[in-house]
């Protein structure tokens, strides 16, 4: 009887990571499919261009007092007006007169160039479409502070799903015969696949 309110709290943290985990291993699983046939599934890039002059008050603001760093708030704000980005936490990068800002995002990529003295913008935007987005998701890539959050929270859940998992096998083994078997051909297969065929 000691045991039984031990195997509930076994199988409340089972069914709970599983739940928190099911959008997740799906997205995981779907897109590591995917990644492992990138190569067979073509993506036609959609690009997008953008133009625009700077206004002659900013430019001359800028002329006179031209940043080495950083983006100044009135052109923070012209360029967030005028362009669909979100310049918060991105490296400007000045030389010169021009700045260019690399505006890389998941399933894509983007980039800005300014030209202080001539007061031109050029913006150009690259989307390589959905399968690419979650594929970007799956690795991490350009996927900001929250999202890396989010994968390290989600594999700690997959521990305890995983752990809990096999605790519960332990406890009804003795009626199944085949789960030693099984869990033992879980554990031996990749072992032999990496061993044999990757070189």
């Amino acid at each position: 009887m000691s045991a039984l309110p031990w195997l509930g709290t076994l199988r409340q943290w089972h069914w709970l990571s599983s739940a928190l985990c099911l959008a997740g291993m799906l997205l995981f699983a779907i897109t590591g499919i995917t990644l492992n046939h990138a190569a067979q599934i073509e993506a036609k890039p959609t690009i997008t261009s953008h133009h625009a002059e700077l206004p002659a008050e900013l430019q001359a603001t800028l002329q006179a007092d031209m940043p080495s760093t950083g983006i100044p708030l009135a052109l923070r704000q012209w360029l967030q007006a005028e362009l669909p980005v979100q310049l918060d936490g991105r490296t400007a990068e000045w030389s010169d007169s021009e700045l260019y800002i690399g505006l890389p995002r998941p399933g894509g990529d983007a980039w800005l160039s300014l030209d202080i003295q001539t007061g031109e913008l050029e913006y150009e935007r690259t989307d390589r479409g959905w399968i690419a987005y979650l594929n970007d998701l799956h690795k991490g890539r350009n996927t900001g502070a929250a999202w890396s959050w989010f994968i390290d929270i989600f594999a700690g859940l997959c521990v305890v799903f995983s752990l809990s998992g096999l605790l519960l096998l332990k406890r009804y083994a003795s009626n199944r015969p085949t789960t030693w078997p099984m869990l033992g051909l879980g554990l031996v297969l990749p072992v032999l696949l990496a061993l044999l065929f990757i070189h």
